[in-house]
């Protein structure tokens, strides 16, 4: 599985680079905060939704902590998404939020 830092995903935004960020927390901890721009599809509707998501783009799942999204990834993985895992999660998220 792929993974990419929190730090890097920031870095990678900061610079203006136009990011596919997915977040699969549940509706709950998104009100408490998403990083700007990522889309929210909670881990459980994934198998319903993935249809939203297009196999030419490449995603960067996140989390809490990086469980769940590495849960979503090897799931997505498997379906033949490009997808990364951001490991650390939300916990090592240091940038913006809305």
């Amino acid at each position: 599985m792929k993974e990419i830092s929190a730090a890097e995903v920031q870095e990678r935004l900061e610079r203006g680079e136009a990011l596919h960020v997915i977040d699969v927390r549940e509706d709950d901890e998104v009100a408490a905060g998403i990083i700007p721009g990522a889309v929210h599809i909670a881990l459980g509707e994934i198998p319903e939704r993935k249809d939203e998501l297009t196999k030419d783009k490449a995603y960067i799942l996140v989390c809490r902590s990086g469980g769940r999204s590495g849960r979503a990834c090897e799931y997505l993985a498997t379906e033949g998404y490009d997808v990364t895992n951001m490991v650390g999660g939300m916990l090592d998220w240091e940038g913006a939020t809305k």
